[in-house]
């Protein structure tokens, strides 16, 4: 059974290769609900039950919640996959406590308290796999753009958040690690001009897609010895 928090962008073809490969899926949505119901529908043509749940992972309530539900329908949870993020450009000076407040709540805050109430399921079953979703210029190790400072931050925060609850989950036989994306599909609202620049940065030359970024968690879910890291899907955009 598999939990995917967010992932309207990136959330179908992962649903789809995990139904493939047998599990059921769940995805939760805040407001996306149309591109979440399209990934429930690949679940299900691939005949695996497939639900989505509506959570403002915004509160730690509903972080916890989101798992008890998911846990009420399908009666266990052997994967979490936190894609839910928002990516915001702002300046500076305009960064107000509640927009601050607000990124963390989202892109670190709701790993955490989704990885938790997840991890004390999967501990007494003895297994269990936590994926969370950083960046790829957080995990490179320092920022890059101007105008990012909540989201660097957050998502700099995911890399800790990784390694820590790897260590503490270990021994209950849960792997914890975390994929940093690079230039998967082009942000919302840039221009050709800025796209054309962002594959020239890329040493591979091209978008990624969401696939690259299901091959990479399929991948993890098939190993038993990798728990702590995290892998940039970035098309070598951090050697530049």
């Amino acid at each position: 059974m598999v939990l995917i928090t967010g992932g309207a962008r990136m959330g179908a073809s992962l649903a789809q290769a995990c139904a493939e490969r047998g599990a059921h899926v769940a995805l939760s949505y805040s407001r996306s609900a149309s591109a979440i119901a399209g990934a429930v529908e690949t679940v299900t043509a691939a005949g695996r039950r497939g639900r989505a749940f509506f959570a403002d992972l915004r509160q730690p309530q509903a972080c916890q919640g989101l798992v008890a539900d998911v846990l009420d329908w399908a009666g266990r949870l052997d994967v979490l996959v936190c894609l839910a993020s928002t990516y915001d450009r702002v300046p500076l000076d305009d960064v107000t406590p509640d927009l601050w407040h607000q990124q963390l709540a989202v892109d670190l805050d709701a790993s955490f308290h989704c990885a938790r109430a997840a991890g004390a399921h999967m501990r007494t079953r003895g297994s269990g796999h936590i994926i969370l979703c950083s960046d790829w210029v957080a995990a490179s190790g320092r920022p890059r753009y101007t105008g990012y400072v909540p989201y660097y931050v957050a998502k700099a925060g995911v890399v800790a958040l990784t390694e820590a609850l790897a260590l503490e989950l270990a021994e209950a036989g849960i792997q914890v690690n975390a994929i940093a994306p690079g230039p998967i599909l082009p942000a919302a609202g840039s221009t050709a001009e800025m796209q054309q620049a962002v594959i020239a940065a890329t040493p591979l030359g091209h978008w990624g897609g969401p696939e690259v970024v299901t091959d990479t968690v399929i991948g993890l879910l098939a190993q038993d010895w990798v728990t702590g890291q995290v892998v940039r899907v970035d098309g070598g955009r951090h050697l530049g």
